[in-house]
């Protein structure tokens, strides 16, 4: 893994998260519907918090840092 950059894969996540905010809902009604927007929430909010990792190799061990107290986390 001599060419991973952890920081260009954090970005890869903030492109997810934002392509997943810009999703259509397809035509879909009722139950499906519900499932779909549970998801796409679900997905938003996985890639989104690794999206805002802090990310560093240590060692050959990447190591994700997320801040879940909420807020400036400081």
């Amino acid at each position: 893994m001599e060419n991973f950059d952890p920081q260009a894969m954090v970005e890869r996540f903030r492109e997810r998260a934002a392509s997943v905010r810009r999703r259509q809902i397809p035509p879909v009604e009722g139950e499906a519907r519900r499932e779909f927007i549970r998801q796409a929430e679900q997905d938003f909010r996985d890639f989104a918090m690794l999206g805002d990792a802090a990310v560093a190799l240590e060692d050959g061990v990447l190591v994700l840092r997320v801040d879940l107290r909420g807020g400036s986390g400081s």
